[in-house]
């Protein structure tokens, strides 16, 4: 593994933790226009309940403060990978997941690596992704690579905002905000998810017309985002729900078409409240994203 090998492979943990955040990272900000927007307009019959509803679950989930995950994602050719671990969002999204790559690019990718299963630690400021022996033989002995939000940002322009805003906003109630903000929502009835009683909700999202009413980013960054969207084949997403009877969020499912083939994402939610601790790997067993990517390559 050399040099441009190295950058290529840290550039592309960067984007796959990017996308398994999901498109729903689009409806990461204050989203309180939306929702009335929303309301005002509902598809298919939509009354006041189901908002109502809708904005309860959001406001439960979003004070329940933590809870563990579990998610399988598929993008086409890309990736297919499953996660599994606890996050905390109180103050900033913390966390630590086991990652594993089970199929697609991605997967071949770490496989050349020496590893397809890759431990992640979730900060406020940086994102941490734990590479193979054979990524550290040619990172200076580092076994670490520190992604700064604001060095995506600064690194990728617009789709660099874009992997910044999805890997920090990375939360269960980001897709009850996508519902909301899309009024394309429905209850769909009442189901059992892993032996616990739930109500189901789908909704269908645009999703480029999403992250511009609701992202927070720049006009180019908007374009920038919107032209990888399409470039993807992402257009819309099918996103459904499923909340016990405490308003939180057990299932989480996405379901789209991208250019590579179908795109797939679900994830369990479970033991919210549960302790969440995640603390930056040792510095001298870590490499920086912006020192790699400035890297002159080598053959």
């Amino acid at each position: 593994m050399n040099s441009t090998t190295v950058r290529r492979l840290a550039l592309a943990v960067a984007a796959a933790a990017a996308l398994t955040g999901g498109v729903t990272a689009c409806g990461s900000s204050d989203d309180s226009g939306d929702s009335d927007k929303a309301e005002g307009s509902g598809k298919g019959g939509l009354g006041v309940s189901p908002i109502a509803a809708l904005r309860t679950i959001e406001n439960t989930t979003d004070k329940a403060d933590s809870a563990k995950v579990e998610s399988e994602t598929t993008m086409g050719s890309v990736m297919s990978m499953k996660a599994k671990g606890a996050l905390g969002w109180a103050d900033g999204l913390t966390g630590n997941m086991t990652i594993t790559y089970t199929g697609g690019q991605m997967a071949e990718t770490m496989r050349r690596a020496g590893t397809t299963s890759m431990e992640a630690r979730y900060l406020p400021e940086a994102y941490y992704a734990k590479m193979g022996e054979q990524f550290a033989a040619q990172a200076g002995g580092k076994h670490w690579v520190k992604y700064a939000y604001d060095d995506l940002e600064r690194i990728g322009g617009g789709s660099g905002a874009y992997m910044k805003d999805a890997m920090q906003n990375s939360t269960p109630h980001q897709s009850v905000k996508m519902l909301l903000a899309s009024g394309d929502v429905k209850k769909v009835g009442e189901e059992k998810v892993r032996g616990v009683d739930t109500t189901h909700y789908s909704g269908t999202v645009n999703v480029a017309e999403l992250a511009e009413q609701s992202s927070g980013l720049s006009e180019s960054q908007l374009a920038d985002m919107k032209k990888q969207l399409e470039q993807a084949g992402i257009t819309t997403e099918t996103i459904d729900i499923w909340v016990n009877d405490e308003n939180l969020l057990v299932k989480k499912t996405e379901r789209g078409q991208m250019k590579t083939g179908r795109l797939s994402a679900t994830a369990y939610y479970s033991d919210y409240g549960t302790e969440v601790s995640a603390e930056e790997p040792p510095a001298d067993d870590t490499a920086d994203f912006k020192d790699l990517m400035n890297q002159q390559p080598s053959m």
